[in-house]
């Protein structure tokens, strides 16, 4: 009996993630013998689960909330996108033993909103809400399509002006208040915020996005968030949430680990129907 290879991403909640279901997806497109699990796995227990995983054979790990720090400190080697980011959500096992940590988010949103929306980075005008791990895990990325500016609006200004100082040798980037927004226009304004999370929403002025600008919330559930539903009310050309990232960095760490990459048109395409009966939540 063949052995499947090992795979799973650890989180704490974790019983709602779609990650399982992604992977299944990819694994049967292209015909990759392989398991992938969910394990709810609090911060505490973290770098024990993970050494066992390992030990056990396990080829390679995505970590989520709360975990993803955790992950970036466990990994003996970083790719660059994580090491700027401070984040990890993907652990692959070397042939050597050692474990590489890398984050796929950014490329993910890249890929959603390039490939998937055909919506152009190049010289633009990024707004970028919020700058905690989410904002870090993006930035690397954006900055390589070479927008004219990204800027970073944060409730507490000094965490903004941290991540524009560390990022400052990659690219056009800078920081404001909320109250600065006013008298500024985007042409992709992204909400990396938790806002979402309770259907709320930053306090945006109107004329805030430019005739046929975009909007793009990370964050996504069953209906439209308070901020898709804003770039509703704005005329946005485009105003979508992270679905689409979410597979399309889920293909990113499943290319990593197996060396082929999966369409995610179909997938994507699947999980949109489903959420139109079913509620999902990451």
């Amino acid at each position: 009996m063949t052995m499947l290879d090992q795979y799973a991403v650890f989180g704490h909640p974790i019983s709602h993630s779609k990650s399982p279901r992604i992977h299944s997806l990819f694994a049967e497109q292209t015909h990759q013998q392989m398991q992938y699990i969910a394990q709810d796995v609090p911060a505490v227990n973290f770098k024990t689960t993970a050494d066992a995983f390992f030990s056990e054979g396990g080829k390679g790990l995505n970590c989520t909330v709360p975990l993803k720090e955790l992950a970036w400190q466990y990994a003996d080697q970083l790719s660059e996108r994580a090491r700027k980011s401070k984040a990890v959500n993907t652990l692959a096992r070397d042939t050597d033993g050692s474990i590489l940590g890398d984050n796929t988010d950014g490329i993910g949103l890249v890929n959603d909103l390039t490939l998937n929306h055909d919506i152009t980075l190049l010289n633009s005008r990024i707004l970028i809400l919020g700058a905690g791990g989410a904002t870090r895990g993006i930035l690397l990325p954006l900055l390589a399509q070479h927008p004219a500016h990204i800027t970073i609006v944060n409730r507490t200004q000094l965490k903004a002006k941290t991540i524009v100082h560390e990022f400052a040798d990659t690219g056009s980037l800078n920081s404001c208040d909320y109250a600065d927004l006013t008298s500024l226009q985007f042409d992709l304004i992204i909400n990396a915020t938790s806002a979402s999370l309770s259907d709320e929403l930053p306090p945006l002025p109107n004329a805030l996005l430019a005739a046929s600008g975009s909007c793009y919330d990370l964050a996504y559930g069953n209906k439209p968030t308070a901020f898709v539903r804003w770039g509703a009310a704005q005329q946005a050309r485009k105003s979508l949430d992270g679905l689409g990232m979410l597979v399309e960095q889920a293909a990113e760490a499943f290319a990593l680990w197996r060396g082929i990459r999966p369409e995610t048109a179909p997938v994507i395409d699947l999980l949109n129907r489903d959420r139109e009966t079913l509620n999902f939540y990451r």
